[in-house]
């Protein structure tokens, strides 16, 4: 039933979401003439990142915890975070082609891992209907079902699912012009985010089996 007791907040990601994107399009006209991301639009960017990023690890995304998500954009003690640096200065030349014509390969990538673009199978149905899944999707499914019948999270999928996701959000930040550092073509996977990385979603969690039990 996570996903029924996640309405309220999909609600407002819907209108948070629309708010960001006009952002980023500001942003980029303010990037490409002055080479700075103004300070409070990407304190409300990354956070409007940050309360999705909870939600999708309550929920959809993961099923990684049980704690419900605050409506915050701030940093909380939630067993999920996201954190990003601010760029003191951006590339004026790069804002015009970064998020889309650079970012081809990784949104290609991250479309199959999300079914954003291609899902990896359908299933068709009596009635006529079909039902697609993405790989993050089919993982998510099988924690699921695990669940439900011992309380513990598969490891292996747990630190595959993570992996996803932080590469999803990576280019997530590329293209919404938060960041100038192309996103690495790789899977870091696990609860911890590697020292040398930027930008990604980190659980706090420890064991897949209780996540939340492990600081970061």
């Amino acid at each position: 039933v996570k996903g029924l007791l996640a309405i309220p907040h999909y609600g407002v990601l819907v209108l948070l979401w629309f708010a960001l994107i006009t952002v980023a399009v500001i942003s980029g006209f303010a990037i490409l003439f002055t080479g700075r991301y103004p300070r409070s639009w990407f304190a409300f960017s990354v956070g409007v990142l940050r309360w999705n990023w909870r939600v999708g690890f309550y929920a959809y995304s993961a099923l990684g915890t049980d704690r419900y998500p605050p409506f915050a954009l701030a940093v909380t003690d939630y067993p999920a975070e996201l954190d990003l640096p601010y760029p003191e200065r951006l590339s004026r030349g790069l804002v015009l082609v970064k998020w889309w014509l650079l970012a081809i390969p990784h949104l290609l990538i991250v479309g199959i891992f999300t079914g954003g673009a291609w899902a990896v199978g359908t299933i068709s149905t009596g009635d006529g209907m079909s039902v697609t899944f993405s790989l993050l999707g089919l993982l998510v499914l099988i924690a699921a079902i695990v669940l439900l019948f011992t309380g513990r999270y598969p490891l292996g999928v747990f630190d595959l699912v993570i992996g996803l996701n932080r590469w999803a959000t990576r280019v997530g930040t590329y293209v919404l012009l938060l960041r100038d550092e192309y996103p690495p073509f790789r899977l870091d996977q696990g609860p911890e985010e590697p020292s040398w990385a930027v930008a990604s979603p980190s659980p706090t969690a420890g064991s897949p089996g209780e996540p939340g039990d492990q600081p970061e």
